[in-house]
């Protein structure tokens, strides 16, 4: 049935092309997904004004009127008109008639003859900018795609990962994308290992902010030694399987070694960074090459002559367009740069990903045929989880995050040390890694701070012998006092701190209470702690000499010397660079 004027027959039978409406506001023509009992909060139910465009002559249709054209092909084709001004035949009360589907009698046709329905104008550039940028190439293509989404519908691979997750939430958003190395699959064969199942070669944890104005895109390195937990995986008759999971193993293994599907890289991920996985993408060999040649190439940047014998990739210094298996060497190449590790080639990745985001955002959907291109190929190289498992869903999904801007999307990488007992692999440096992602959970974005201009000077610190705090355990783990105040006097020397017990009652948050004349005290212990502003307390009055702050640990306490508060700058050793930076040159 035809969404717009003669009742909906249900979301999943609505033809796409009935669901474009135009908008007398915007001047524009948009997609309308409203249910049924909505429809005057459409623009149709509105009145408009301007010329009425030409219907199609329902005789050349042939009288099928379930072939109804897509808003692309309808501009296309030819109008008919009548001989008088170029109006379509039929007065007004006709015209309107037609609009709903119904029949009149008219003087240009017989009685119950069906009007076609007007043909779709105005600015259709507008129609394909709906996903903005997305911070990630794949979402950004195949959500624009409103036009076709119930043809991209069969293009889409999915897997049952056991977790069940709308499309669309009210809190940040969790995208981990993979790429496999996996030589099963059309395009994908003599790329090395003949016939293997994939590892997690290529994974990215996309952190999209609450408010969606920034995201922070952190690549894992493949040979970070990892634990990797037991996975229940979905067999081919339906039932459920677990996985044994290992300890100490290559974070790669957590993809299609011993029958893991993206469901335990998922569960990995969550277990290594502490942060809930909302939807996953994953992508092979052949997305690189598709989504490369579906944009007629990717700008890249090479500070020196490159010639890689194991990618191929032969590339003299400057600037270059890449695209098919040229893009795929570029983002495989990592023996002709740096110091050939894969750490090098993660480098190589986020400049390519930043080029086509770009390269989407510029010109990718200047027009209906490259936006149909682009589509086609994102789909046909996602597999994704059942929660954006049809093309409807990951629209929605593309939708909801559209209004990240391109300069607010920052690519980094988890920090790591070389493994001592294997130069081969690499370990987390948890010194800065546990800050960094104590920065993501807190929805922090991942850019470098700026002192303001006009801030308040910071308050004198008093010396580590002065500072005086009875510590008590309000909802911490279990000794936490006593941890805290071992800690103080034996690594801070502040010898004035001492064990207050349990609190009277539980807290949500750690608080310091001071006094007026302690102010220096609380900022030497607020410093030591990475207490939140929100944390300090200061009384009314002074204090006496020997009268000690009152610091509660509250159940956002972890341990001793671990901040209460997430950082809100990019912690030192955190390689990182900006979406919208065109300056990145591989080295």
């Amino acid at each position: 049935m035809d969404a717009q004027g003669r009742g909906r027959a249900g979301d999943d039978n609505v033809d796409p092309a009935d669901q474009w409406v135009f908008d007398p506001d915007t001047g524009n023509y948009e997609l309308r997904l409203d249910p049924p009992g909505q429809a005057g909060d459409r623009p149709s139910a509105r009145k408009t004004s301007g010329p009425r465009r030409a219907r199609r002559n329902p005789a050349e249709r042939g009288g099928d009127t379930d072939t109804r054209p897509l808003p692309t092909q309808r501009d296309r084709r030819g109008d008919a008109r009548d001989d008088a001004g170029g109006r379509p035949a039929g007065g007004r009360a006709e015209r309107r008639a037609a609009a709903r589907g119904t029949t009149t009698a008219t003087a240009s046709g017989p009685a119950g003859r069906r009007r076609s329905k007007p043909k779709k104008s105005g600015k259709k550039k507008a129609l394909y900018w709906t996903s903005g940028v997305l911070g990630f190439v794949l979402v950004a293509a195949a959500t624009t795609a409103y036009v076709i989404y119930q043809q991209l519908d069969g293009n889409i691979k999915k897997v049952d990962v056991g977790v069940d997750n709308d499309a669309v939430t009210d809190g940040p958003v969790n995208l981990l994308i993979i790429g496999t190395d996996s030589r099963a699959g059309k395009g994908n064969a003599g790329y090395g290992d003949v016939g293997s199942v994939g590892h997690a070669d290529t994974t990215i944890l996309m952190h999209i902010s609450k408010d969606r104005t920034n995201a922070t895109a952190l690549s894992i390195p493949r040979d970070l030694i990892t634990d990797i937990p037991d996975c229940p995986t979905k067999q081919e008759d339906g039932s459920r399987k677990i996985i044994r999971g290992e300890q100490q193993v290559r974070f790669n293994t957590s993809l299609g070694q011993e029958g893991r599907d993206p469901g335990c890289t998922w569960r990995t991920v969550q277990k290594l960074t502490g942060l809930k996985i909302s939807h996953f993408m994953m992508a092979d060999f052949n997305a690189v090459k598709e989504l490369s040649e579906a944009v007629d190439g990717v700008e890249v940047c090479a500070a020196k002559d490159i010639d890689d014998p194991k990618s191929h990739l032969k590339l003299k210094a400057g600037r270059h367009v890449v695209k098919g298996e040229q893009a795929l060497a570029f983002v495989r190449t990592r023996h002709a740069i740096g110091f050939g590790s894969d750490l090098d080639r993660i480098k190589m990745q986020q400049q390519f990903m930043g080029s086509l985001i770009r390269k989407l955002k510029s010109s990718a959907f200047s027009s209906p045929t490259q936006l149909l291109t682009v589509a086609s190929a994102a789909t046909k190289a996602l597999t994704v989880d059942t929660g954006i498992g049809t093309a409807k869903k990951l629209m929605a999904f593309g939708d909801d995050l559209k209004q990240v801007n391109l300069n607010k999307i920052t690519f980094a990488t988890v920090p790591v040390l070389d493994n001592p007992k294997d130069p081969a692999t690499v370990i987390l440096n948890k010194t800065a890694a546990d800050p960094l992602f104590r920065m993501v959970q807190a929805d922090h974005a991942l850019a470098k701070g700026k002192k303001s201009k006009g801030r308040k000077a910071p308050v004198k610190k008093a010396p580590p012998e002065l500072v005086r705090v009875d510590v008590s355990n309000g909802g911490g783990p279990f000794g936490a006092a006593q941890e805290t105040v071992d800690w103080l006097q034996n690594t801070k020397a502040a010898r004035l701190s001492t064990n207050a017990g349990n609190a009277p009652r539980k807290v949500a948050r750690t608080v310091l209470e001071y006094a007026p004349n302690q102010a220096d005290q609380a900022a030497t212990l607020a410093d030591w702690m990475g207490l939140p502003k929100s944390a300090l307390k200061k009384s009314s009055q002074d204090a006496g000499d020997r009268v000690p702050m009152k610091l509660v640990l509250g159940k956002d306490f972890k341990a001793a010397g671990t901040p209460i508060d997430a950082p809100t700058e990019t912690p030192d050793g955190v390689q990182n660079v900006n979406a919208d930076d065109k300056n990145i040159c591989a080295k």
